[in-house]
């Protein structure tokens, strides 16, 4: 079991910040913006999963999760709230979110389906954001010249998403989950991710007037393709899902626990699991 804390992070969210707040780079700020604006609504379906799926374990087995799951959502919901006032600012700046109220549509069909369903969902999404975390917490240094404020929000969440990586995985296999129905989720989520992150990148990006410039896609270029591009960095880690024997604990690295303890001063513990 993993042991999860509960943190408040302790910068200014209230003032508003650039456009392209990632060290004046139009891709970078395009491309968080898309990922923090798909955040709070995914968040709150990966609470609801892991909730349900909770509910879902028999008596004797329930003790065993309750507080890697009381913890899961208590970090999920801090996230969801932190974006939720990001996603605020954007809103401001003249951004508009279409990745979030279409992922709301899609989710809203998986009502009534076998809690499994939902877990296998959110154990392929976590595996995304857990190893676009670790590749974040590797290369810091990429969003040098941010406000410290929003470079300290970013490697925060990559940190706790490292950390709570196992959750929904564990519980689809308590349940019973088989291998095949988690990869055909794995396969689709991972089609629907690409797209919708490259739609609301690009759709930032027009409305920044910044699509057609050659130095953004210079920027794409060289951050999602170069030698240390998220594309070429992940793909390891991506492809690794698909193994029988997969478990995301396999791919642990230490970056989460020594970003956390190196900025303890950062955030206040407001629960522990």
């Amino acid at each position: 079991m993993t042991d999860l804390v509960v943190r408040r992070l302790l910068i200014d969210l209230e003032t508003p910040f650039s456009r392209r707040w990632c060290g004046d780079d139009a891709f970078r700020s395009a491309f968080f913006n898309a990922l923090s604006m798909s955040f709070p609504v995914g968040e709150q379906f990966f609470i609801d999963a892991v909730r349900n799926g909770f509910k879902a374990l028999p008596a004797e087995k329930q003790e065993q999760y309750r507080t890697e799951v009381q913890g899961f959502i208590g970090q999920e919901a801090t996230h969801r709230r932190v974006h939720g006032l990001f996603n605020g600012h954007l809103e401001k700046q003249g951004l508009v979110n279409e990745w979030g109220p279409r992922a709301e549509a899609r989710m809203k069909l998986m009502d009534g389906s076998d809690p499994r369903h939902n877990l296998a969902i959110t154990a392929a999404n976590e595996h995304f954001t857990a190893i676009l975390a670790e590749w974040m917490l590797q290369h810091h240094d990429l969003l040098d010249g941010s406000e410290p404020r929003l470079k300290t929000m970013w490697l925060w969440h990559g940190a706790e998403e490292s950390e709570h990586k196992n959750t929904a995985f564990d519980l689809y296999q308590a349940l019973g989950g088989n291998h095949d129905w988690r990869i055909k989720w794995f396969r689709r989520i991972t089609i629907i991710f690409l797209a919708d992150m490259l739609r609301q990148t690009m759709a930032n990006l027009k409305q920044d007037a910044a699509l057609w410039k050659w130095n953004t896609w210079k920027s794409a270029a060289i951050h999602l393709f170069g030698r240390r591009g998220l594309a070429r960095q992940t793909w390891r880690p991506w492809r690794a899902y698909l193994q029988r024997g997969f478990h995301p604990n396999q791919h642990e690295t230490g970056l989460s626990q020594r970003w956390l303890a190196e900025n303890a001063e950062k955030y206040s513990v407001i629960g522990c699991a």
